[in-house]
C-alpha cells in the first residue's frame, strides 16, 4: 500500500509519477524500496487519469432509512432486542459446549 499511498502524494504534490520520485517519496518514509514493485506501479500508472479515477471510484455515503416502530401488542423494540440477545448468547453457549463434549 505504501507504494500506492506515494504515488497518491506525489499526485497531491503536484509532481510527475515517475520511477525516481516513488523512491525518493518511499525512501524519506523508511519504507525498503522494491525496483520491481516501483517499475510496476508506474507502468500501470501511466496514461491514468488519477483525478477522474479517483472521482469515478467514491460512492456518496447514503443514509439509512428511518423506519417507525410499528405499533404490536405491548413489544417494544428494546424488549424484542433483550431477547435476540438473550437468545443469541444462548445459541453461542450452546455451540460451544458442542465443541467440548
Amino acid at each position: 500500500m505504501e507504494y500506492v499511498y506515494a504515488s497518491m502524494l506525489l499526485h497531491v504534490a503536484g509532481k510527475e509519477i515517475n520511477e525516481a520520485n516513488v523512491k525518493k517519496v518511499l525512501e524519506a518514509a523508511g519504507v525498503k524500496v522494491e525496483e520491481a514493485r516501483v517499475k510496476a506501479l508506474v507502468s500501470a500508472l501511466d496514461g491514468v487519469d488519477i483525478k477522474a479515477a479517483i472521482a469515478e471510484a467514491t460512492m456518496p455515503i447514503m443514509a439509512a432509512p428511518v423506519v417507525a416502530p410499528a405499533a404490536s401488542g405491548g413489544h417494544t423494540p428494546k424488549a424484542e432486542k433483550k431477547e435476540e440477545e438473550k437468545k443469541s448468547a444462548e445459541e453461542a453457549s450452546a455451540g460451544l459446549a458442542g465443541l467440548f463434549g
